[in-house]
């Protein structure tokens, strides 16, 4: 499976309209490649480098198998999608927002062999739990960024 954007490439800077200094909207993001029997997706999107561990940025899950591709600012989802809670702790996307230095967006995109059943609000711990059998394929795509007015 590959994971590309038009927004940014791998290990590129995170144009600003996709942070907290720009429009804070989600980038496009597309991809290809999926095992044939792939019954549904999950996407997390995080920040390993904030102070406090890793920071979740946004949490989807059961994207349909049909689907390849998240346009920008992506507010209309696939039908079945379901949205887990990200680090602030709320529902959706939440814009890249380093308190200092650069920091690394790594999007992960899950194939999995079901469509996932989670009761209450799903964090991106619950959901890697509950995907950890059930996966597969896995790719990346990471960009980074550093605020400008920090």
């Amino acid at each position: 499976m590959k994971l590309t954007s038009v927004a940014f490439v791998e290990g590129g800077n995170l144009p600003s309209k996709y942070t907290c200094e720009g429009e804070s909207i989600s980038p496009p993001v597309a991809w290809q490649d999926a095992p044939a029997n792939t019954k549904s997706f999950a996407l997390i999107y995080d920040d390993p480098d904030a102070p406090a561990g890793t920071w979740d940025h946004w949490v989807l899950y059961n994207l349909p198998p049909t689907t390849n591709s998240l346009p920008e600012n992506a507010t209309a989802l696939p039908k079945g999608t379901m949205v887990g809670l990200n680090s602030w702790p709320k529902l959706g996307y939440g814009a890249p927002c380093p308190p200092s230095g650069s920091h690394r967006y790594i999007f992960h995109l899950y194939a999995l062999d079901t469509v996932l059943s989670l009761p209450g609000e799903v964090t991106s711990e619950k959901l890697r739990q509950a995907m950890k059998n059930h996966i597969l394929a896995t790719t990346t795509l990471m960009g980074q960024y550093q605020r400008k007015k920090a």
